[in-house]
């Protein structure tokens, strides 16, 4: 014998409610299109505005850490607090074994720091010499692209480039230097001895960041090991990963990858966020104002839901008098317009979305000119134009909390029906 299969069937009530909410809702045209409009200009604005923050954090982020710290840094301890001329890595080379063995590390340095004495003919600064190594610099940081004038530090292997010196911009006007000007450093050796020699300037870098131009000059690795007495020793190693989103990945890695060698024990391991503690604090305060913007938005969107719902019953009041006294309960009236309130949302939030993703699309191809901003972007090393970063967060984080909002909203005028009397509301004018 075989059993028919009975099909599910929606309650008649309900699907008569769904069909009576929706012919509500059409009532008054321009009083809808005007709601969902409300609804839907904040969607959009949500939508826009998130990506457009988290797409320019990523570009600050990436400009800043890629102008000086990178996304990782190895670091004897103690070294980030006091900068002290013995704190070194002692066999980098074991450690860069290392780092080319991790995945997502898209390229890697190493650095020596010490600050000296800088001299030309009419003026001596003190400034941060820095050494790097020609070649992997230009992988890690944009120093080679920002240089101006002049050219980046030769390969001193290939080049004969020792005795050459890249200086920055309002460095370099302090010391009323030029390309092919001579500079002489005078410092301390990290065995004590004094540390002394007359360089080239080969090139001028801007970075646009004004501290960084007006203290540092870079000069070649071996160049320093060499003036400063370091060996094969360096201060820093700096580590850049392919996206953001590795960064806390790999350092995991690289500090369980340390464990294993002998030197491992006496180093760090630093992301961005430690390494540029101001710039963590510039998106959390931004990212605080943007929170305030956005809820000022939502707020004025559920005024203006409150606000139609609250005519839509003052002026069905007699309406709803009638359906009360031929037998409707109070609450199917409140459920009927917890429908009506619904369609509109999502009406209101679908079109949002849509619309909204659409517009951040194109901005994330082309970008946005801020080039009027040009002044406050350059310290962050970023240029005129910001490209906003679509994703799943940014596309539904605001039209969840517009939906939400909304919704809460309309239960106050709903609640309202269950105290209407049905003679007391036939007879409302």
């Amino acid at each position: 014998m075989i059993t028919p299969k009975i099909s599910p069937k929606i309650s008649p009530k309900i699907s008569m409610d769904m069909k009576m909410a929706w012919r509500n809702v059409w009532r008054n045209p321009r009083r809808t299109w005007l709601t969902i409009s409300a609804i839907c200009f904040a969607c959009m604005v949500l939508i826009f505005m998130l990506s457009f923050q988290f797409g320019s954090y990523e570009t600050m982020i990436n400009s800043s850490v890629k102008i000086n710290t990178g996304h990782l840094q190895i670091q004897a301890k103690g070294y980030f607090d006091k900068k002290s001329m013995r704190r070194v890595i002692e066999n980098p080379d074991q450690i860069k074994e290392v780092i080319s063995g991790i995945d997502h590390v898209e390229a890697f340095t190493v650095r020596a720091n010490t600050f000296s004495l800088v001299s030309s003919k009419y003026r001596t600064y003190g400034a941060m010499v820095v050494g790097i190594d020609p070649v992997h610099e230009a992988a890690v940081s944009t120093l080679k692209q920002l240089t101006r004038v002049g050219e980046f530090l030769p390969n001193t292997q290939e080049y004969g480039g020792a005795d050459m010196v890249l200086i920055g911009s309002l460095l370099a006007r302090n010391l009323k230097v030029g390309v092919g000007d001579e500079l002489t450093i005078l410092g301390q050796g990290k065995d004590g001895s004094v540390a002394a020699a007359i360089l080239t300037v080969c090139g001028i870098y801007e970075s646009g960041i004004d501290e960084f131009d007006r203290n540092t000059l870079h000069i070649p690795i071996k160049t320093f090991q060499s003036i400063y007495s370091m060996g094969d020793a360096v201060h820093e190693i700096i580590i850049n990963v392919i996206s953001l989103r590795d960064v806390s990945m790999v350092k995991a890695q690289i500090i369980n990858s340390l464990k294993n060698i002998p030197q491992g024990e006496a180093l760090v391991v630093m992301d961005w966020d430690e390494l540029v503690p101001g710039l963590t604090q510039a998106i959390r305060i931004d990212l605080t104002m943007g929170i305030i913007f956005w809820f000022l938005l939502v707020v004025v969107v559920a005024f203006s839901i409150l606000n139609t719902f609250l005519m839509a019953i003052f002026e069905r009041t007699r309406e709803f008098g009638v359906m009360m006294a031929i037998g409707t309960t109070p609450k199917r009236l409140v459920k009927l317009l917890l429908y009506e309130s619904n369609f509109m949302t999502i009406v209101g939030v679908g079109l949002g979305i849509i619309i909204g993703c659409g517009i951040t699309m194109v901005f994330q191809i082309y970008g946005i000119d801020m080039s009027g901003s040009s002044e406050i972007l350059k310290q962050y090393g970023m240029s005129g134009r910001i490209y906003p970063r679509l994703s799943i967060i940014t596309a539904f984080a605001g039209p969840v909390l517009v939906w939400l909002v909304t919704v809460g909203v309309a239960l106050y005028p709903a609640m309202r029906i269950k105290g209407l009397r049905p003679i007391e509301a036939m007879t409302h004018i």
